[in-house]
């Protein structure tokens, strides 16, 4: 059975009614003793929920959880698909394609997409872009932009390029070569190394599953 918070919640207020009710047994419930006692046990029992919680809540986001994939998920396929039962996108994990050529263990993948984290906090990606729903909102949202389909229709055409992960490299070193909507994004003056960085960092971010943030993406099936 998953426990939500409605549950959470009636399962706290039951707990402090009983509980407040027998420190208090022999106490009417205008008497001090008895708000003393409520005040106590209800701070208590939210107190431990809170520590619950926040265990609950970073185990929950570390990387290699249910929910947040391990670095080397880069290696693989990586899909959007609908479920209609939790009325949400889930990201769809599949199959071992590689990544620029190669397959990266899972301690080379973490330092690829930590310095393409590093490369995006550097030319302050933030100012114009969203990411996990923080950010400006002048560009496209960068939580799913590995999954848009235009790099695959419209970029991977333009550049030339013969992979996803190589158009987007290409593109991003190159902004102001490949004008695709009216909004152009600057030439931010990315290494190629430094391209290829931030492309696993949005391909990781792609993988996380984040709650249906943002709904109804372009790439979902």
């Amino acid at each position: 059975m998953e426990i939500g918070w409605i549950e959470t919640t009636i399962g706290a207020l039951f707990a402090t009614v009983v509980l407040t009710l027998w420190l208090s047994r022999g106490s009417g419930w205008l008497e001090p003793r008895f708000w003393r006692n409520a005040a106590v046990v209800s701070s208590l029992i939210m107190s431990g929920i809170l520590v619950y919680l926040t265990i609950d809540s970073l185990n929950q986001i570390r990387e290699g959880s249910a929910r947040v994939p391990a670095y080397a998920v880069i290696n693989r396929e990586i899909g959007l698909k609908r479920d209609y039962e939790k009325r949400r996108d889930l990201p769809v994990i599949g199959e071992e394609t590689g990544f620029f050529g190669r397959v990266w263990s899972e301690a080379e993948a973490y330092s690829l997409v930590n310095k393409g984290k590093m490369t995006l906090q550097s030319r302050n990606c933030m100012d114009c872009h969203t990411l996990l729903g923080n950010g400006a909102y002048f560009a496209p949202d960068l939580t799913r932009a590995w999954l848009d389909p235009k790099w695959e229709t419209m970029v991977k055409s333009m550049t030339g390029k013969a992979t996803k992960e190589e158009a987007m490299a290409e593109w991003l070193q190159h902004p102001d070569r490949y004008p695709t909507f009216s909004r152009r994004m600057p030439n931010l003056g990315l290494s190629e190394e430094e391209a290829k960085a931030l492309v696993a960092f949005l391909k990781w971010m792609s993988a996380i599953d984040t709650n249906g943030f943002p709904d109804r993406f372009a790439g979902v099936q």
